[in-house]
Formats: structure tokens, sequence, C-alpha cells
């Protein structure tokens, strides 16, 4: 579970540079960025150590470009630094994609030693699972990335809005397309369980991963879009704190939904 949340972390990290230029934030920034992705991938690298699979080989091309991308942006210039992100993130939604099918197909073979048929739930298909990393990854990064965003206008207060107004447009994107997502998969898992049954504990980790992990951020995240038009930036950021920790708690939530359901609610 760690290893997963931290490659989607990672993965989104990167991925949310690319929503805005180079040209408007200060390098350090990206800087930052890829030195915490790489602590990240390193992170899941050693709790799955000795997991065999190709994400590992892809893992570690990750980390390479990771370390490269901290040291492009610490030079004047940064040269091939845009070029270095798109990499970046392509190669570490790889291992993101690989992971997840690994850990897919482990839960699969579990599943059928268990019942000794072959059928998997709607929400372990491969394309599913791939949608859930993605999606996860997404808003993990969007949310983390404007909070940060929000502490840069600190130092530099007359920077332009654009990049936490682009972040923050992000991350209504990736909320709305988790939550289609988690809709559908719900829709399948409530044709054999009742959502009126308090007895069982799901239900009640439900609530907390669509009440606290997917309507809150929602919500939050409209009050920071208007702080942030008004350009009352620490507003936006306070706001935005509370956002990724709702968002950090959704999808670990999720994650233990997962391994007690077979279903990515």
């Amino acid at each position: 579970m760690l290893a997963i949340f931290c490659l989607r972390l990672a993965c989104g990290l990167i991925g949310a540079l690319m929503l805005f230029s180079t040209t408007l934030v200060n390098p350090r920034f990206y800087r930052t960025h890829f030195l915490t992705a790489l602590g990240l991938t390193a992170v899941a690298m050693v709790v799955l150590r000795g997991t065999p699979g190709a994400w590992q080989w892809t893992a570690l091309a990750a980390m390479f470009l990771t370390f490269a991308g901290s040291l492009v942006w610490s030079v004047d210039g940064a040269p091939g630094g845009r070029w270095l992100i798109g990499l970046t993130a392509a190669t570490l939604t790889v291992t993101l994609g690989l992971a997840g099918l690994s850990e897919t197909g482990r839960s699969g073979e579990e599943s059928v030693s268990a019942s000794g048929s072959p059928g998997l739930p709607v929400s372990q298909s491969s394309a599913t699972r791939l949608a859930n990393e993605l999606t996860s990854a997404a808003v993990l990064g969007t949310a983390t990335t404007a909070m940060l965003m929000g502490h840069s206008y600190l130092i530099a207060p007359t920077m332009s809005l654009t990049p936490l107004l682009r972040l923050l447009a992000g991350l209504f994107m990736a909320l709305l397309l988790r939550i289609g997502l988690a809709a559908a998969v719900l829709w399948s898992w409530t044709a054999g369980h009742s959502l009126l049954n308090l007895k069982d504990e799901t239900v009640l980790w439900l609530l907390l991963r669509w009440v606290v992990g997917l309507a809150a951020p929602l919500v939050l995240g409209w009050m920071a879009w208007e702080a942030a038009k008004i350009r009352s930036t620490q507003s936006a950021t306070g706001i935005l704190y509370v956002v990724v920790i709702c968002c950090f708690l959704g999808e670990l939530t999720s994650q233990l939904l997962w391994g007690n359901t077979g279903y990515l609610l």
C-alpha cells in the first residue's frame, strides 16, 4: 500500500509541473519537486524490494531522471528542463501502471486459489486498475503541487496567479474523473451489498472515503479558487493544506477498501 501510494504521489507531482509554463515559476520549485519524487520512488523501491516485475527497471530509470532533473534545474537556464519533466512523468506513469497491474495479478491469483474460480471483480480489470492509478496520481499531484505553489507567493507576492489557477483547475478535473470512476465501481459493488447496512464496516469506510476524500476537496478547492482570484494567496494556501490532508486520507481509505473488498471504491 505504501509503495503504490508513494509512486502515485511521485507521478502526480512531476505530471503537475506540465500544467504551467516553466518561465512563470522559480527554478527552485522544479528542483524541489524532482528531489521529492526521487525520495518517494526510492521509498517505493525499498518497500517492494525483492518483488519481481518489469516495474523495477522503469523505477530505476525514473530515479535516474529525477536526480538528473534536480541537477538540471540547479543550472542557470535549466537546459532541457522542460523535456526532462515530460520524460520523467512518462517514466513514472509506466512504473506506476506496471506496479499497479502486478499487484492486481497477485490479488487475482489469491482470489482464484481461494474461490477456485477465475473470476475477478470488475474493479480489478487491467483498464480499470490503470485508470484508478492515474486518476489517484492526478488528484494527489495537483493537490500537493497547488499547496506548495501557494507558498511561492510568500516569497514572490507579485508572481502571476496563472500557475496556481491552472493547478486548481487541474485538481477539479482530476477529482471529477476520480468521482466518476469511483461511482461506476460503487454501482457494481452495490449489486451484492447494501449501503444501508450499518453493521458492515465497509459502509462506514465508504462514508469517510466519499465525504472526506472526494466531496470535501471539491468544496475546499472551490474556496481556494475564489481566494486565489482576489489574490488572497495566503488564505488559498491554508485551505489547500486541508485539501491535501483530505486527499491523502481519501486515497489511503480507497486502498484500504480495495484490500478488504477487491473493489476500487
